[in-house]
């Protein structure tokens, strides 16, 4: 994004109300309020809808009022935060409490989800994550070094690595309150071997960093003063970790998850991997709060496909007297489109599933992980296995992945070749064996 978002004009300037009294009745005014109230535009979106300058203004002056009327306060000491709940962000909410707190029902039938699939999630979000804060990498290249547990070869596969470590650790420490101890934690392990150590799990100490485009210098974010980040981060912690008890007080909990990714972006408190420790936040509330199937859900990779969107919603609602709704109906968007892609990814699991089912039948002697590795080097016949590789693809131990792959191999449904050092294992398509079939 090249060019910030016109900021837009403070309403309460009394010059803005004469002008408004002068717009002549027109009915299509109230149409154009209700309607770009509704879809939540920001300023800047409404000068390629509106020419008039003066009608863009009283419109522009309407919706603010009526958002008024409707704002939820934060309660958060240091900034003025407020937010409105959309009629598309309540539904979304709807959706997300009945599909992503509970048991997965596609077709009638319960879908059981195992370790493997929460492991090739956290890859997808690891490397997503990576690339949205400049990791130079394929993710076809980065899925292929964790899944072979290579070593990184450079700053970007080592971003890779991290992310994929912390969002482990989140899953491992969900049930932990936050704390500042935690946050670095995070940041720690977000940056390791990527930051100067003086800089890796330790606040900023200047007022020198700023959020900067890398190609056109655009200033998009100036933090906070570097002296008020301990104070900011500890009101951070007592909001992440306060259940209001007042029901005028409530957040929904993906909601409060979403202002906290929103606060550590915004405060910024760390010299680099603010937006990956953010991210992660967002990720340890959600689940903390019974979300669980977050775990399944890469979001990075939604907001990868719309960088300009995320970093208008940041800045749409820092010129909006920090209203909080812009960056909320941002996000809610990338979860329905994460939701919207899992559920599609569940069924091609449920037909995965019937076929390992499948292959049990034909098989008796192999247990439910050996099927299911037999079915992915079937389903990818012309590709090598290392036994690392399906230690990371199953969360399982070296020694367990060998045990795996050494059966099969003793059965003659694989083939193990020795290249270099290493074994390889590769589908033996001359064992009899295709579809849940035998020859």
């Amino acid at each position: 994004m090249s060019k910030l978002p016109e900021k837009p004009p403070n309403i309460w300037d009394e010059s803005i109300s004469q002008r408004i009294g002068n717009i002549p009745q027109d009915p299509d005014f109230m149409r154009m309020v209700t309607d770009y109230n509704s879809r939540y535009l920001a300023w800047d979106e409404l000068k390629y809808r509106i020419s008039d300058p003066d009608k863009r203004l009283a419109v522009w002056a309407l919706m603010k009022l009526l958002r008024a009327m409707r704002y939820e306060s934060v309660s958060f000491a240091f900034f003025n935060l407020k937010y409105s709940t959309t009629p598309e962000i309540q539904r979304s909410l709807h959706i997300f409490d009945q599909y992503l707190s509970g048991i997965i029902r596609i077709h009638n039938k319960t879908i059981r989800l195992d370790q493997s699939y929460i492991i090739n999630s956290f890859m997808e979000e690891a490397i997503a994550s990576s690339i949205l804060e400049g990791a130079a990498t394929t993710r076809r290249a980065a899925k292929e070094m964790l899944r072979k547990g290579t070593k990184p070869r450079n700053k970007s596969e080592q971003m890779v690595i991290n992310n994929y470590e912390a969002m482990r650790s989140i899953l491992q420490r969900k049930d932990e309150p936050l704390t500042l101890g935690f946050i670095l934690d995070i940041h720690r392990i977000v940056t390791k071997n990527t930051l100067d150590d003086a800089a890796v799990g330790r606040f900023r100490t200047t007022d020198d960093i700023e959020v900067v485009d890398r190609v056109t210098g655009t200033v998009y974010h100036t933090p906070p003063d570097h002296t008020k980040i301990p104070k900011l981060i500890e009101e951070l912690c007592r909001f992440a970790n306060t259940d209001d008890e007042n029901p005028a007080a409530f957040i929904h909990p993906i909601i409060k998850g979403i202002i906290l990714h929103f606060l550590i972006g915004y405060i910024h408190p760390f010299e680099d991997g603010n937006g990956r420790t953010a991210r992660s936040i967002f990720y340890w509330y959600v689940l903390s709060r019974g979300y669980w199937l977050f775990e399944y859900m890469p979001i990075s990779r939604i907001i990868l496909r719309s960088k300009k969107g995320y970093a208008l919603a940041y800045l749409h609602t820092e010129y909006d007297e920090m209203d909080l709704t812009y960056f909320i109906q941002y996000n809610i968007r990338c979860i329905e489109e994460a939701r919207r892609d899992l559920i599609a990814y569940i069924e091609r699991k449920q037909s995965e599933q019937n076929a390992t089912k499948a292959i049990l039948k034909t098989i008796r002697n192999i247990n439910q992980r050996q099927a299911e590795i037999l079915r992915q080097m079937m389903e990818q016949s012309d590709e090598h296995f290392t036994i690392r590789q399906i230690m990371e693809m199953h969360g399982v131990v070296y020694q367990t992945a060998r045990t795996d792959l050494l059966r099969l191999a003793e059965l003659g449904y694989i083939r193990k070749e020795k290249r270099g050092r290493e074994f390889m294992f590769i589908f033996n398509d001359t064992c009899g064996l295709w579809n849940g079939e035998t020859a």
